[in-house]
């Protein structure tokens, strides 16, 4: 599903984050010591190589809601952009922590000047964060940022299941 929102493409699709070969960056769902982890964090390490932690550690330990920047290494991507997403219940303001993901994630890509970046559902996983509310956070937030963006034209939210898929297909449909 696609829609256009000002000079910005937004898009959801099922997939692996790892194989978004057309995007300048990907977003990892990191842990706070930016380490390999499980879930996304794991599967974009894997991906990326032992060059992609030993470059992000020494950028850590991040606080929910912050993101850095590091190269794609091994991945098809120029750039990984590493987000600590809440744990839901546990860290608070949980709804602008996740948009500060969203939002810094943004604003790190505008700065390289990249023209695509692709996001997982963060903090949906293990985080715990109920699916519906976080995509509803999600695509808000980005909504927000768009009047903003200068470089980045291309936005794809990749859903590793059929139901998240429907879940944003379904949230687009009511805010785009």
């Amino acid at each position: 599903m696609q829609r256009k929102v000002g000079n910005v493409l937004l898009e959801c699709v099922q997939g692996n984050i790892v194989q978004q070969p057309d995007m300048e960056a990907i977003v990892n769902a990191a842990n706070k010591w930016l380490r390999t982890g499980g879930g996304v964090a794991g599967a974009i390490h894997r991906a990326a190589g032992p060059g992609l932690e030993k470059e992000a550690v020494p950028l850590g330990p991040i606080r929910p809601g912050e993101a850095v920047i590091t190269g794609g290494h091994n991945l098809p991507n120029k750039h990984v952009i590493h987000c600590l997403g809440p744990v839901y219940g546990v860290d608070k303001p949980e709804a602008e922590l996740l948009a500060n993901c969203y939002r810094n994630a943004l604003k790190l890509a505008e700065e390289k000047g990249l023209a695509s970046v692709a996001f997982p559902a963060i903090s949906t996983g293990i985080f715990g964060y109920p699916k519906e509310e976080a995509t509803r956070v999600a695509l808000q937030a980005v909504l927000a940022m768009v009047p903003t963006l200068k470089a980045v034209k291309h936005i794809r939210f990749v859903l590793f299941s059929a139901g998240d898929l429907a879940i944003y297909q379904q949230m687009m449909e009511e805010l785009c």
